[in-house]
């Protein structure tokens, strides 16, 4: 049987992560309140976060803004998370 969390991201019951996806306690407390649907929603916004901020992954203050936005997106914490402002996904009519 699949181990169940109350996914802080759906705001429901859903299957949770097999392993922590992210090193420390940060991993921990993602493992134990995000869902496997809640952790593939967080990789989306993420490309989308990259993308749209020009981040670039081996710099250590991208990496620090993506763990703030991470933090936002998962848990509510701080002021990111959100959609880069004027985001337009593709596709989209202007």
């Amino acid at each position: 049987m699949s181990r169940m969390v109350f996914c802080q991201v759906l705001k429901s019951e859903a299957e949770g992560l097999d392993s922590p996806p992210y090193p420390g306690e940060l991993g921990q407390q993602i493992f134990e309140n995000v869902s496997k649907q809640g952790w593939q929603q967080w990789l989306e916004r993420l490309t989308i976060i990259i993308n749209e901020n020009r981040l670039n992954t081996a710099d250590p203050g991208s990496l620090d803004l993506i763990e703030k936005h991470m933090t936002g997106f998962l848990f509510g914490e701080g002021d990111l998370g959100q959609l880069p402002p004027g985001f337009v996904p593709p596709g989209a009519k202007k």
